[in-house]
Parts: structure tokens; C-alpha cells; sequence
């Protein structure tokens, strides 16, 4: 659903960068609870959470590169939004969404460089919040069971792609470049969002199943099913350790967890990703069937050596394509493991400063 350049006029697409920077600003501060490391007793810190989060977004980077077939002619791919605030939070997660569309843009011409305000808000601000809000209210009413966890992903992210969708269409009925009937743009969006948002659910469900398998103390959204006993230290509350309560860490430590997880999105990235459907997917088949797409414009990026998820000069198809794919889940990890860094050391030095400021 990565929208391109010309789709919508400047002054809205202006709004919606408006709007995205101020999501994200909101999102840098909240992550930096989410990230800060509160924990000292093995429970869920800034220490585990923050190389998930890198961990993540190089995650879904790689995945969107994995179209799948909804119907004929049409393919999907992940937007990710719940998958990141079920794992990260949903603070951390906006951020996730927004260094992979980032990337993207700067580096794969995917996704215009103009409307990049106007995907961050679709794909990551709308997906965020409405599957997490659906998220948290089933967790709430379903029984308190890692199954209810996974259920209630596959709801949420099932959910966040035709809202994703419906929130294109509004956006496009204040600032489309085209004159095509809003109606028709909504039914055609919202229907073949709805076959797409299958693949998100499914896709989300198993991932954040597979998470909580080995590691539960590690998802974000199954935080509510054991409550830690909160201490406070130098004025900030931190989870303990009950006695003769084995801390949460059975299973592969975190070390061996991110490690497997990048070399899962390489493998996907950089050689699954050459079996994906090569059909356009869902915004870019209703464009093209609705004439949304008649003025759209030639990405800024567009001579960019890895445009288009390939690798200029390198003439073998299946070689361009994978080296692309990893040098791109390369450079998300980077970018997102930096960004998460700098935001949980921050959050480090503003609780030491207060802690110095109260003694």
C-alpha cells in the first residue's frame, strides 16, 4: 500500500507529513518507557526490548518484500503495523513502521518521497492504533492464556488493513490528484484490503505465536498475563523477582533469539523473496483499474542502484533481487537498532537526571 508521488496534491500530502511528525514525536517519547530498561530483576527491560525492536522492523522489511496472490491478478504484503506493537509496543512500533518506509523510499524507490507523511500515517500511525486498540480489548475480555494472545493478534492485525485502507481512501477524497468517484475508490480499497488483511492476520498470528513459545517474557502485548511485583528505587517503580519464582527466561536467551530472527529475514529477504507474486498489489490495482494513477509521478529516488529491490549492474535476476533484500534488512537493522539505541539512552540519562535532581 505504499502510496507514490502525484497520487496526492502537495498541501495535503504536506498535512500528512505534518501529522506523521508529530506521530512520531509522540512515539519517541513514548518508546523511551517502553525501551528504558526498567527491570533489574529479569523481567522485561529496555535490555531485551530494544534489539527487539531493531529486530523487528529489519523483520518486517524483509516480510513486505514477500507478496502474496489475494485474487486474480492482485498480490498483498504485510504493513506490520500490529505485528510491531504486539511485539515492541505501540509507541515503538509507529517508529518500526517508520524506518522501514524510510528505507524504502530513500533506498528502493518504493513508496514516494513526497507522500512518504502520507504512508508513515496510513501504514503505520492507523495500523498502530486501531490494532492495538482491538488488541488490548480483546486481551481484556478473553481468558488471560498466551492462546488469547494469538487470537487476538490475528483479530487485530486483521482488522488494521482495510482501516489502513479506508484511511487512504479518506485522505484521497480531500487531496486526490484525479477525479474518480470516492465511492467507488472506497469499495474496490476496502474489499481487496479485507482479502490482504488474511495474509496480515495469519502472518501475525504465527509470528507472534512463535515469539511466545520460547519467549513470552518478551512480547510487548503478553505483558498483562503475569502481573510482577513493582518495587521503587530511587523513585522509579521497577518489576521484582518474587521469591521462589523462577524469573521469566526459559527458552533460548535473547542473544540466541535475535540471531535467529536476522538470519530469518535474510533467508526471507534474500532468497524467499524471489518466489513472491510479482502481481501489483492492492493500492497499485485499484489505481491502475480506478485511473487514481494517472498522474503519478517518477520517484525522486528512481536512479537509486537498488531501485526497484534490485542491485544495478548485477544482470541475473534472482542474484539482484537477494543481494538487494539483504542489504536492505542490513541497513534497517542498523538504522532501527541505532534510532532504539538512542532513544532508550536517552531515557537512561533523563531517569538518572531526575534521580540527581531529587537527591
Amino acid at each position: 500500500m505504499h502510496v507514490p508521488d502525484g497520487f496526492i496534491n502537495a498541501p495535503v500530502s504536506a498535512a500528512a507529513g505534518v501529522v506523521a511528525a508529530g506521530a512520531v514525536a509522540v512515539s519517541l517519547r513514548g518508546a523511551r518507557k517502553e525501551l528504558g530498561g526498567t527491570s533489574r530483576a529479569g523481567g522485561y527491560g529496555g535490555e531485551r526490548t530494544a534489539p527487539l525492536a531493531g529486530l523487528v522492523a529489519a523483520f518486517i522489511f524483509a516480510v513486505q518484500m514477500l507478496n502474496f496472490p489475494v485474487a486474480a491478478g492482485t498480490s498483498g504484503h504485510l504493513l506490520g503495523g500490529a505485528l510491531a506493537a504486539i511485539l515492541v509496543g505501540p509507541y515503538t512500533g509507529v517508529l518500526c513502521i517508520a524506518v522501514v518506509l524510510l528505507m524504502q523510499g530513500v533506498l528502493f524507490a518504493d513508496g514516494g518521497l513526497t507522500a512518504l507523511g502520507v504512508n508513515i500515517t496510513v501504514m503505520g500511525v492507523v495500523t498502530v492504533v486501531v490494532s492495538y486498540a482491538l488488541f488490548r480489548g480483546l486481551v481484556l475480555v478473553l481468558p488471560r492464556t498466551r492462546r488469547s494472545v494469538t487470537i487476538a493478534s490475528f483479530v487485530a492485525a486483521l482488522v488494521s488493513v482495510p482501516a489502513a485502507a479506508t484511511a487512504f481512501t479518506a485522505i484521497y477524497a480531500i487531496g486526490g490528484t484525479t477525479d474518480v468517484p470516492i465511492g467507488k475508490v472506497l469499495t474496490a480499497m476496502v474489499g481487496v484490503h479485507v482479502l490482504i488483511g488474511i495474509g496480515e492476520a495469519v502472518i501475525t498470528m504465527l509470528t507472534v505465536g512463535a515469539v511466545i513459545a520460547v519467549r513470552p517474557d518478551l512480547v510487548h502485548g503478553a505483558r498483562g498475563l503475569t502481573a510482577p511485583l513493582k518495587l521503587r528505587v530511587g523513585g522509579e517503580l521497577i518489576d521484582a523477582e518474587p521469591v521462589g519464582v523462577p524469573a521469566p527466561t526459559a527458552g533460548p536467551s535473547p542473544k540466541k533469539l535475535w540471531i535467529g530472527g536476522v538470519v530469518t529475514a535474510l533467508v526471507l529477504a534474500g532468497f524467499v523473496s524471489f518466489y513472491a507474486s510479482a502481481s501489483p498489489d492492492g493500492l497499485e490495482k485499484v489505481a491502475a483499474d480506478k485511473g487514481i494513477d494517472s498522474k503519478v509521478q517518477p520517484h525522486a529516488a528512481a536512479d537509486s542502484p537498488l531501485a526497484d529491490y534490485g542491485v544495478k549492474d548485477v544482470a541475473d535476476a534472482r542474484l539482484s533481487g537477494g543481494l538487494a533484500g539483504v542489504i536492505g534488512v542490513g541497513a534497517t537493522l542498523a538504522v532501527g537498532t541505532g534510532a532504539f539505541w538512542v532513544v532508550r539512552r536517552r531515557r537512561h540519562t533523563t531517569a538518572a537526571a531526575t534521580a540527581n535532581a531529587d537527591a
